[in-house]
């Protein structure tokens, strides 16, 4: 990159004018925006006074009925890809089912392994990056070594998971988010599903930790579909090897929804055996509340397509700003997802950590650079995940010309520098 002293005059001119305007904005994190969550207002009134029985009698106000309401998991089984049967709706939060499956899979055997991970010389992960940095933490909070493989837009590089798994005994699960993946936005494709299902792996007790957050959470006419990991596992003769976790943390309330977890039918004797040690049973009222305020499956579908008339106006406004500001420098890419909750935008090696904390100065907070690679480390220090999903379609616009005036400023500072 040429870079002229006027050139460099006017980005920083531009970031003062920016420093004097006192910003307050937050990309940081893919929030549901309040216009969302007044889509779910409906529940707040549900199930009404006298109205908590569920299909088959049950009193949902009482204990029992581990593996949660039938009528709500029949809702959510085709939008998961996993049977009513092989399906529990449990808490709020499918990041909690996460951690506590991983923490059993350390305490207790998965079906088909030898012993305890906890039992284990060592246990790795792989990770798709850029990834999901929750993920990472719930390794870092159990010791588990993360293994960082490239993303292909398409999923994961294959021929590298293959290998890996292949050759090392302590690569003991994998994350994936394989539908409009946080934060690139893309979708695993047929092969790469059918390639994780069906590769030799040198652990046999090796698992996918199937992170289908975005099941439905799309941005065009025409939603992605994708193979059914469950259905491709058994074809290949692998049948416990998929985790399956989703909710309605982005569809309704995000503090108050359902975590779902699917698998084959070992994986949840499995699993409910141990949570009948943990609990007695799943808040049953609530699940009661979404069974009222969708009535089936088609009632997710339309509330979705709410989702969506307030989301893609937040995004186009990403692409239109990086676009006009930064389209023909040809310093920064940035994906247009299809659905899903972020954008990646790439900047120049070496820069992303120093556009945040420019960004910052001028009061545009976000992502730490970095955040979406096993333990904050981004090799080359170019990737920022971008959250559009909370702010008002102005406020992302202004958050999105000033991280283009970041972006600017510092991919022409590292280019003076290089010479």
């Amino acid at each position: 990159m040429s870079v002229s002293e006027t050139d460099l005059a006017v980005a920083r001119e531009a970031y003062a004018a920016l420093l004097a305007e006192g910003l307050r904005l937050d990309l940081t994190r893919g929030k549901p925006s309040p216009e969302q969550l007044d889509l779910a207002d409906g529940l707040a009134g549900l199930p009404e006074v006298g109205d908590y029985k569920a299909a088959d009698g049950t009193d949902c106000r009482n204990y029992g009925g581990l593996n949660g309401l039938p009528e709500l998991r029949a809702i959510f089984a085709d939008l998961f890809q996993v049977p009513a049967a092989q399906l529990l709706a449990l808490g709020n939060a499918s990041l909690t089912v996460m951690h506590d499956v991983v923490a059993n899979a350390l305490l207790s055997p998965v079906p088909g392994a030898e012993r305890r991970w906890v039992e284990e010389p060592e246990v790795l992960f792989l990770c798709p990056v850029p990834g999901y940095d929750r993920h990472f933490s719930v390794c870092e909070r159990f010791g588990i070594g993360m293994v960082p493989v490239p993303l292909t837009g398409e999923g994961p590089d294959m021929d590298a998971v293959e290998e890996l798994v292949a050759a090392d005994p302590r690569i003991k699960g994998m994350w994936c988010v394989p539908k409009y993946s946080n934060p690139t936005g893309e979708t695993y494709s047929d092969e790469t599903v059918r390639r994780l299902a069906a590769m030799p792996t040198a652990a046999p007790d090796f698992r996918l930790f199937w992170d289908n957050a975005y099941a439905v959470h799309h941005l065009t006419d025409e939603p992605v579909e994708l193979v059914s990991i469950l259905d491709a596992c058994a074809e290949a003769g692998n049948p416990d090897r998929a985790f399956v976790f989703g909710s309605t943390s982005k569809i309704t309330y995000a503090g108050s929804g359902v975590a779902f977890f699917g698998s084959s039918p070992a994986n949840i004797a499995w699993l409910t055996g141990l949570l009948a040690k943990q609990t007695i049973g799943p808040d049953k009222v609530n699940q009661l509340r979404h069974v009222r305020f969708f009535g089936d499956t088609e009632g997710v579908t339309a509330h979705m397509r709410l989702h969506r008339a307030l989301l893609e106006p937040r995004f186009e406004a990403v692409y239109e700003v990086l676009e006009s500001e930064l389209g023909a420098l040809g310093i920064a890419r940035w994906t247009r997802p299809e659905g899903g909750y972020f954008v990646s935008l790439e900047v120049p090696d070496g820069c992303a950590a120093e556009v945040v904390r420019l960004a910052k100065e001028v009061g545009v907070a976000l992502t730490p650079a970095g955040a979406a690679f096993p333990n904050g480390n981004d090799p080359r220090d170019h990737h920022i995940r971008l959250a559009p999903s909370y702010p008002t379609v102005d406020e992302v616009r202004g958050a999105m010309r000033a991280v283009a005036v970041c972006v600017k400023l510092a991919a022409m500072e590292a280019a003076v520098k290089k010479g």
